[in-house]
């Protein structure tokens, strides 16, 4: 209910701290959004700044009880404030290697019935798209709303973007975008693109969630 102030953190550029969603779940359905899964999407000037939060931050010692990821950046497509986003990108040289996806949007509430109406079936889309090793979602109310998915192949994730995914109904993603062309559901939207660099933790049991990880 109360995160920490970002400016309290040393080495801490932004964090938003969210509640996780279930992708894909009925609206009004206690699956829907988990109260108690905190989740956080945070921006560093380096690694050391990290550690010492996961060592002495009393937040950061709950969360290094749970799992997380390291990424670099590589572009950006939309506009998102209170991140340094850099204005130069960097696509990977290999459509062969796994690449992370975050989605963060501001909501007009105005536009809530419509942002789900036509959110839903992308959710499930990439929920069940064999390509990813993880897919979730995350939110603080009444605004914010998050995706994040790790892909085992920057190619599949565009086949995905661009409707000539896998998984039945793949035009799903490319018809929201399009209606959201037509009338936005956000006042800021943007979509991140990262490489994977580490993980720590596990999740739900599990770790190795980047592919072709080398040890």
């Amino acid at each position: 209910m109360f995160p920490p102030k970002n400016e309290e953190i040393k080495g801490l550029i932004h964090a938003e701290y969210m509640q996780g969603m279930t992708l894909g779940s009925p609206i009004f359905s206690t699956k829907r959004i988990l109260f108690r899964q905190l989740v956080v999407f945070a921006q560093w000037e380096n690694e050391s700044a990290i550690d010492e939060f996961l060592k002495s931050h009393q937040t950061g010692k709950l969360l290094s009880n749970g799992w997380h990821i390291r990424m670099n950046y590589l572009r950006q497509w939309g506009k998102i404030d209170k991140f340094q986003i850099p204005e130069s990108t960097s696509e990977m040289d290999k459509p062969e290697n796994p690449v992370v996806a975050v989605t963060i949007a501001r909501m007009r509430l105005s536009q809530v019935p419509r942002f789900i109406r036509w959110g839903r079936p992308v959710e499930k889309l990439v929920r069940d798209d064999p390509n990813t090793s993880i897919s979730l979602a995350a939110t603080r109310l009444p605004r914010t709303v998050s995706t994040f998915s790790i892909w085992n192949a920057q190619k599949n994730m565009l086949k995905m973007v661009h409707g000539h995914g896998v998984v039945e109904n793949p035009t799903r993603h490319a018809e929201a975008m399009r209606e959201r062309e037509r009338k936005d559901f956000h006042w800021q939207f943007t979509t991140l693109r990262f490489k994977p660099i580490s993980e720590y933790g596990s999740w739900k049991g599990k770790s190795d969630y980047i592919p072709n990880q080398s040890k």
